[in-house]
């Protein structure tokens, strides 16, 4: 199996001496002037130590659960894992996820990338193209001052070669070249050779190019397949069928010991595991590399739903993955009886696939499960909570909410609660880099 991926845990852990004040949202006033570690050591609690709302928090026994899980259903299947750092921009759960074994960490943009190699992480799979100029030299400064850092990213056209050739030969000295794969897309989908011939061609210009190296193909089959139904996992499979026969035609082009084979959102990880660890063809060595991010936290909507290991597991025998997210919300005002309105809103959850799910009533005399209300709307500050006739909630309690879609979530937090097995006390406060 691959070797793990390393970060600089001496960076890490030095985010906790970093003092608390206003730029935290959420953090208790009383909890200003100290460091995370003084914090932490006072061991805090959402509510008893008045962590202002609204507050997101994480589920430290669910994220471990998640790690655990994916870990070993990839080791199982022979599959490397490189997670979508996008997900979170957290250095701490970075550093958990590479503790169970993940290969490297994905990035999409500069500024990502730019993120993990301040902390030191060593191998990176860049899910995109990188054209721009400048991002291109400073890579080129990383890739020098460190023998050990590990960088691959996707090409998928000859003009694209093009300019990645013209921006690496202006830096002097190269250290050694970029390691490219040709991406393979969907037609009306994001990015990606649309048919073999432009393949063909993109590989060619990369073999010529005398700064970069041809490592192998990669994709994304999410476009292929937009729900779990039928006619969705068929489209992915045809499409990781394409993905293969472009590895195939391209054998004896690439230009390294083991060709980087990659796919995998957290929608269909199951159809890309089955399609990548396959028999390839004799004496062609493949590294599967898988890239799903979001199974860390997984969610109470969209993931749940469509996950391999969600509600309505297409894989057997394997846990199913558990929701970490919750965001808790004060009841600010009852102005009507079947309506109350939440002290939560645009700036603070997700919202662009589901609407937060209502879960928990917390009242003075106790916590309870909340069934007859739902999320109605969100405005910037305010969501307008939908209750039925028999449900009794006032203003002064707080609600407890399912979000939907992580990758949404991380973006608006930058300091989120760790809570141990009580969902009270505060174990971390993760650092989140966006």
């Amino acid at each position: 199996m691959a070797v793990s991926g390393r970060i600089d845990r001496g960076a890490v852990a030095g985010l906790a001496d970093e003092r608390l004040d206003w730029r935290f949202k959420s953090v208790p006033h009383g909890l200003f002037g100290l460091t995370v570690r003084e914090a932490l050591a006072r061991r805090p609690g959402l509510f008893r130590d008045g962590f202002t709302g609204p507050v997101v928090a994480l589920d430290n026994g669910a994220v471990e659960h998640n790690l655990a899980t994916m870990a070993a259903w990839c080791a199982e299947r022979g599959l490397a894992l490189a997670p979508h750092g996008k997900t979170t921009m957290a250095p701490a759960l970075f550093t958990r996820q590479l503790d169970h074994g993940a290969w490297g960490i994905t990035a999409a943009t500069v500024g990502q990338l730019r993120v993990y190699r301040a902390f030191g992480v060593s191998r990176v799979l860049f899910a995109n193209e990188l054209l721009d100029p400048g991002g291109l030299a400073w890579l080129a400064g990383e890739l020098a001052a460190d023998e050990e850092f590990e960088f691959t990213c996707w090409v998928d056209s000859v003009r694209g070669v093009e300019l990645m050739t013209e921006a690496l030969t202006a830096v002097a000295p190269l250290a050694r070249p970029v390691r490219v794969l040709v991406e393979v897309g969907v037609a009306g989908g994001r990015t990606g050779v649309r048919d073999q011939s432009t393949a063909r061609a993109v590989a060619d210009a990369v073999v010529a190019s005398p700064v970069l190296a041809l490592a192998g193909v990669g994709g994304y089959e999410g476009p292929a397949g937009p729900d779990a139904s039928d006619g969705s996992i068929a489209a992915v499979d045809a499409y990781l069928a394409r993905l293969r026969e472009t590895v195939a035609m391209l054998r004896g082009k690439f230009e390294t010991d083991q060709v980087l084979v990659t796919a995998g959102g957290s929608a269909f990880f199951d159809r890309v595991a089955d399609a990548l660890t396959a028999p390839w063809p004799a004496g062609l060595p493949v590294l599967p590399v898988l890239r799903s991010g979001a199974y860390i936290t997984h969610d109470d909507g969209f993931y749940r739903d469509i996950s391999p290991l969600g509600a309505h597991p297409r894989v057997s025998s394997v846990p199913q993955l558990r929701s970490a997210l919750r965001a808790w919300a004060q009841v600010v005002s009852r102005p009507e009886p079947d309506l109350a309105l939440l002290a939560v809103g645009k700036r603070d959850v997700p919202y662009d696939i589901d609407l937060p799910e209502p879960q928990v009533l917390r009242t003075p005399t106790g916590t309870h499960g909340l069934h007859d209300a739902r999320v109605t709307a969100l405005n910037d500050q305010h969501a307008y909570l939908a209750v039925g006739s028999h449900t009794r909630i006032a203003v002064g309690d707080w609600v407890g909410l399912g979000l939907s879609h992580p990758c949404t979530v991380f973006d608006k937090w930058q300091l989120v609660p760790l809570t141990g097995t009580d969902g009270e006390t505060v174990v971390d406060l993760v650092r989140t880099f966006f």
